[in-house]
């Protein structure tokens, strides 16, 4: 799945945050259903009506039977499904939407059983022969009858109880008849809308990861249960249905007194039950075809008129071309559709052969989409595309490897989309966006491993909590690590005999270690120790070292890095938090050999420097760790920072900066070293460098924007960042000219966003100009779309009501996905109190945000200091409702809590988040769960620190300004 439904890109924007909202609101669909049914002129007169989906009285308690269990028994193994599906796209006379459908599942009994568990959620059965299922054998021997059948609601079962018990060896096939809601919950089939010419447009369309397959029909859900599925799709005319499989047919049918379409699909390869897809709507389409191979891009209508799919064609070709090429192994499917939607809940999903995408991950326009959205269009296609084979192809066992999957797309997506836009250097910004990021989660006592062990991921909301920064960016991050001290080339000798082994099958990760030791060894790569016992310390201790140097004796020594060293760790380690470092080095400028750290601490007379030379370690920040030096090689560094900057690579002048602040927030060294690799920077025109410090000083910000230390604070900032403005003013020909390169394009949102922040009058002059201008001529934008977000912001927050309407307004008009996020985000830049709570009212209003926005807007009014405090008592006051509307499972809940959360620095907000916990125990947090407990371990250490640090601080920045 792509990360963009919790992952913030750093793209030097304002912020743009994805997340998911979804909207749980299934009822009893009994009546609806018997009005249904007697309305098919195909219903059977021996079938009876639907029973409700509620758990028989004398259900078992949850201990010792098998349907109170998360997890299917091993008695059963699916080998097809036919599933035909008929959803309806106009509501019935209940306002509902709905959807009906049969499916058979042929299995296979490998232990005897006299139960059939099979996943069933929110779909209410019709009664077969007095059951909700029928069972036939497809051997020599008489299937037993059924006894009883009934849902486990907890556990999400149908549960088929037999007189007698299934033969091993044999085949039998199970066969349900349902209807289900075709709801906007985001999850299972469900139903997207958009407005076009004036009329509704309803969208069937899925998201299965990781739980919902059986919200669409009764199946055997868990990943390692892989099997063939025949889809038919039954759709009004004038639509278009697709599917995982190339269309085979499609044929006239006559259902619910109105002739339809009935579209039949070719048979799936062997898959899991979470990368299904099946679509219908009437989008448009563009299409190309890659040696043999073809590609196609479905969106609204007017999406595809107006060329926004021909960027996602151009650059699927080649990507898929490279996956090819690295994975040494062919695409194996004969079609590529991606398809774009109005509303979905994640940034992409990896269906195989059929990728959903929200609108912004995949629609381009070169007018008014920004580099950033190009890229991530790019990184994200590459991304999906990666799965294809990783994840698809070859399939994690169970969700506690989750992190392998995604990790590891979430890598290779750099080297997907520098394919196919090789001038970005793209693949530099794994350390922003990733390494350095989920630095901040990994640093916590409430992380986690990577890997966990299947017993503690059972619950559906569990499986949910996974999908986060340690599965995406420290996944992503251990394996750039892996690659980079095996060699890119062995690294991919060994990936593609692990998929060429495994295809169509299920691993554990440690199957990924076997062939990747086969590969070293083949090759005769030099390792310190097995790739198992290299890699597993990094993926089953949760957390990382920083690596302390003293050049002058060459000790060098690794310690668990914790935000709050005096934190209680509770999860043990059976490494004792001491890892195998790989360490890449450069001595005054050369570069060194790699180095190996398997010790807490050791010696290495080659680290030894004196006089003006440095040592400066993890040369390219390819190790997923910190660095720390004994203050005469800091003072050397930043000195050389001063006088040639140029010897350091950039991405480790991001990296200086990156450990030193965090370095400091830890208690290592003192706040005021780390501020002093901020003053260079007037000096300082690279992206990466920049975007360090600013990510970093948005803690001192967070921590200080409501007090005393903010006005010397704002003063720094400003002398720092005039240069930079000024640069871009020359470079631009006073803003006329977009910068060649695509860093510089971010570097020059940076310069205008904290210009205009920091109150420099020629930057606010500029940007409330562009926006009087369009506000004095609503069709003809005078700003370039790479400036948009952070000049609408910054117009907003220095104007009105009339500022903000206006904004409003073309949010409400914007006919391209890209251009409303970014005026979404920018009307939360609002400072007048009112604005903003009107805004917050508008997130529980789908007709005026979109339920998959719904909680991003919230936290872009977070991260506005005036609407901090109102969004937390927005959420405080709504939490019950949120929680009940959106659903357990959602994937934002944790960047909600994270973001509303976040400048908490005082023991009375320490109190209230508490409280909140408390007074909500009984409503849940559902995937926010961790959350919760990682923002308090947060909020202590901000306590911690600002009491620590405010007035060394405040002295700092007044001395920095005078100077």
């Amino acid at each position: 799945m792509g990360k963009g439904f919790y992952i913030s890109k750093a793209l030097g924007v304002v912020g743009i945050v994805f997340a998911a909202a979804a909207v749980a609101t299934i009822i009893a669909l009994s009546v609806v259903y018997a009005q249904e049914k007697t309305k098919n002129n195909e219903v059977k007169p021996t079938e009876g009506v639907i029973t409700t989906t509620k758990t028989t009285a004398n259900t078992p308690t949850p201990s010792k039977d098998p349907w109170d269990q998360y997890r299917l028994p091993d008695t059963l193994v699916p080998e097809t499904y036919d599933v035909t599906l008929q959803p309806e796209l106009v509501p019935n006379e209940f306002n509902m939407y709905i959807f009906k459908g049969h499916s058979s599942v042929v299995f296979k009994c490998v232990k005897e059983t006299n139960l059939i568990l099979i996943h069933s959620n929110k779909l209410n059965l019709t009664v077969l022969d007095g059951h909700h299922a029928r069972l036939t054998s497809l051997g020599s021997t008489q299937a037993p009858s059924i006894l009883k059948t009934w849902f486990q609601e907890t556990t999400q079962y149908l549960v088929v109880e037999l007189q007698g018990k299934l033969t091993v060896g044999e085949k039998y096939k199970l066969y349900t008849e349902f209807v289900g809601e075709l709801a906007d919950d985001l999850g299972g089939f469900y139903r997207s809308e958009y407005v076009e010419n004036g009329q509704k447009k309803v969208v069937a369309t899925t998201q299965m990861q990781p739980t919902d397959a059986r919200k669409a029909f009764p199946c055997f859900d868990e990943p390692a249960l892989k099997a063939v599925f025949n889809i038919t799709l039954v759709h009004p005319k004038d639509t278009v249905a697709l599917s995982n499989g190339a269309e085979l047919s499609e044929s006239n049918t006559h259902r619910d007194f109105c002739t339809q379409y009935m579209t039949t699909f070719a048979l799936t390869e062997r898959m899991s039950t979470y990368l299904l897809a099946f679509i219908v709507s009437d989008f448009g389409h563009i299409q190309s075809n890659a040696d043999g191979l073809l590609i196609r891009i479905f969106a609204r209508k007017a999406a595809i008129d107006a060329g926004q799919g021909e960027y996602a064609l151009n650059k699927t070709g080649p990507i898929l071309k490279f996956f090819e090429e690295y994975y040494n192994a062919a695409y194996p499917l004969p079609k590529s559709d991606q398809i774009a939607l109005p509303d979905f809940n994640a940034g992409a999903m990896e269906n195989w052969g059929l990728i959903t995408y929200r609108e912004t991950a995949l629609l381009y326009d070169p007018e008014m989409s920004s580099n950033g959205n190009k890229e991530r269009i790019a990184t994200i296609i590459a991304h999906e595309l990666a799965h294809m084979w990783f994840g698809n192809l070859v399939t994690l066992k169970w969700w506690n490897d989750l992190w392998l999957n995604e990790g590891f797309a979430s890598y290779v997506e750099y080297l997907g989309a520098h394919e196919a836009e090789p001038t970005w250097n793209v693949k530099d910004l794994i350390v922003l966006n990733d390494v350095h990021r989920v630095f901040a989660v990994d640093a916590l006592a409430s992380s986690h491993p990577l890997s966990s062990k299947e017993e503690e991921i059972m619950r559906p909301e569990q499986i949910s909590e996974l999908f986060d920064a340690i599965s995406y960016s420290k996944g992503a991050s251990v394996l750039r690590m892996l690659s980079d001290f095996i060699t890119e080339e062995v690294f991919k000798k060994g990936l593609s005999s692990y998929l060429n082994h495994f295809k169509f099958e299920n691993t554990v990760y440690t199957d990924l270690w076997d062939h990747l030791q086969r590969a070293v060894e083949e090759t005769g790569t030099n390792l310190p120790d097995t790739v198992h016992n290299i890699m597993n310390r990094w993926v089953l201790q949760m957390g990382f070292p920083v690596v302390t140097i003293n050049t002058a004796t060459g000790q060098i020594s690794q310690e668990h890095f914790l935000l709050d060293p005096e934190s209680v760790v509770d999860r043990p380690s059976e490494f004792n938090y001491e890892w195998f470092v790989p360490i890449q080095w450069m001595k005054t400028g050369a570069q060194q050999p790699i180095s190996w750290l398997l010790n807490k601490t050791e010696t290495k007379n080659e680290m030894m420097v004196t006089g003006n030379n440095w040592v400066l370690a993890n040369v390219n920040v390819s190790g997923y760790y910190r660095v720390n030096y004994d203050e005469q090689n800091w003072n050397n560094l930043l000195n050389q920072l001063k006088t040639d900057r140029q010897s350091i690579p950039v991405i480790n002048r991001a990296q200086l900066i990156d450990d030193a602040f965090n370095l400091a927030r830890a208690g290592i060294i003192p706040t005021t070293s780390a501020l002093r690799t901020t003053e260079y920077l007037s000096v300082e025109t690279e992206y990466m460098p920049w975007e360090s410090a600013l990510d970093n000083l948005n803690y001192f910000y967070l921590m200080f924007d409501r007090t005393e230390v903010y006005g010397p604070m704002q003063a720094y900032v400003k002398q720092q960042v005039e240069p930079l403005f000024n640069y871009f003013k020359g470079i631009t020909a006073d803003w006329t000219k977009v910068p060649d390169g695509h860093m510089e394009q971010y570097n020059q949102v940076n310069a205008i966003r904290m210009a205009c922040s920091t109150e420099v009058a020629a930057c606010t002059n500029l940007t409330q100009t562009w926006y009087r201008e369009w506000m004095n001529n609503p069709t003809r934008n005078p700003i370039h779309a790479n400036l948009r977000t952070t000049v609408y912001c910054s117009a907003i927050a220095a104007g009105g009501a009339e500022e903000w309407d206006f904004g409003w307004q073309m949010f409400k008009n914007a006919a391209i996905a890209s251009e409303a996020d970014k005026l979404r985000s920018a009307l939360a830049c609002a400072t007048k109190p009112w604005l903003l709570n009107r805004y917050l009212e508008y997130t529980l209003d789908p007709t005026k945000i979109r339920k998959q926005d719904a909680t991003s807007t919230i936290i872009y009014i977070a991260n506005n200091v005036v609407g901090q405090s109102l969004a937390w008592d927005f959420v405080r006051a709504n939490w019950a409702y949120i929680f009940n509307e959106y659903g357990g499972g959602s994937f934002s809940f944790s960047n909600l809590i994270n973001g509303i959360t976040k400048r908490f620095s005082t023991e009375f907000e320490l109190k209230q988040l508490e409280q909140f916990r408390d007074d909500n125990a009984d409503v849940g947090f559902g995937s926010g769960t961790l959350a919760i407990q990682q923002s308090i371990e947060s909020t202590k250490a901000n306590i911690k620190w600002v009491e620590q640090n405010k007035a060394a601080v405040m002295d700092w920045f007044t001395q920095a300004v005078k100077s």
